[in-house]
């Protein structure tokens, strides 16, 4: 039987109990992004986000280890739509099937995520398993930096998984388009819009985009703000007092650059039990190449 869950977050303690449990697959979402490209950007300091270079985390998960028999997702080239213009589109339903199930995951699997960074690929693989509703999906609270700080073990090389059979069932409001953001700034549509982009993006003081700053109306929550020194996200006091700060409306979409911190936002709302949430997919990365597209460039 797989080991239940009762949070959107796991403990590495409470993961370490239950390595080798049946229908329990732990997977490693990690993305890295090539830093180098960030040193010439222009005297503006942005950049077009094509220029951005992101890999798999493969070779640093064969070398440098991973938890005991996790395995890994390529969320570039597997969980995201090879067909969009715009940096790591949500996968469509076939797609994500079959990119789960050849993870070895079915529908009855406990899927618990990490990554090797900051937590922000394994929240949108969260947030992706919980779109195409699979409820038994968590978070490895504080990822492969905690496991490794708190002494847990750890394997190295390559790992094959058994496919498995996973069906989708797509869930409605867990994304917004465009235009649904476009009513919201209109006033024609009722939601609070919370950035989850790093404050001076937010400012419009740097980014990686062509233009900087943020969508009329939003509220910045910075994705690092919810997390604790340790890489862990903080504690359900602290993030009830940061994301106070979210106006009360029926509805709250979380976007960033394209997505994927947005979902570390998701995440904590998850963990306060906040389910009228939605991200919005495009994010910064579609809302800027429309010139047409309001944006506030700096706080004032």
């Amino acid at each position: 039987m797989a080991p239940v869950l009762t949070s959107p977050v796991v403990s590495t303690q409470w993961l370490a109990d239950h390595l080798g449990a049946d229908d329990l697959t732990i997977v490693d979402a990690t993305v890295l992004v090539d830093a180098t490209v960030l040193v010439d950007l222009g005297h503006d300091g942005h950049a077009d986000p094509s220029s951005v270079s992101y890999e798999t985390g493969r070779d640093r998960f064969e070398r440098d280890g991973h938890v005991p028999g996790a395995v890994l997702a390529d969320l570039l080239a597997d969980f995201s739509d090879p067909a969009s213009d715009l940096p790591f589109t949500r996968p469509g339903v076939d797609r994500f099937e079959a990119a789960t199930a050849a993870l070895g995951i079915s529908n009855d699997s406990t899927v618990v995520v990490y990554d090797t960074l900051d937590g922000r690929w394994a929240s949108r693989l969260w947030w992706l398993f919980r779109a195409y509703g699979h409820d038994a999906v968590a978070v490895l609270d504080g990822g492969w930096s905690h496991w490794l700080a708190q002494g847990k073990p750890y394997d190295l090389g390559e790992v094959t998984p058994t496919p498995a059979r996973f069906v989708a069932t797509e869930r409605p409001g867990h994304w917004v388009d465009k235009a649904f953001v476009e009513s919201v700034v209109a006033g024609d549509e009722r939601a609070a819009l919370v950035c989850g982009s790093p404050r001076d993006e937010y400012d419009g003081v740097s980014g990686p985009l062509a233009r900087a700053g943020h969508i009329p109306g939003s509220v910045s929550i910075p994705s690092e703000s919810l997390r604790a020194d340790d890489g862990t996200l903080a504690r359900e006091s602290v993030l009830r007092d940061r994301l106070a700060l979210v106006p009360d409306e029926p509805r709250t979409v979380v976007y960033c650059t394209s997505g994927v911190s947005a979902s570390v936002d998701a995440l904590a709302f998850a963990v306060l039990g906040r389910h009228d949430v939605s991200v919005y997919d495009g994010s910064l990365a579609e809302w800027v190449t429309d010139p047409a597209a309001p944006l506030v460039p700096v706080a004032a």
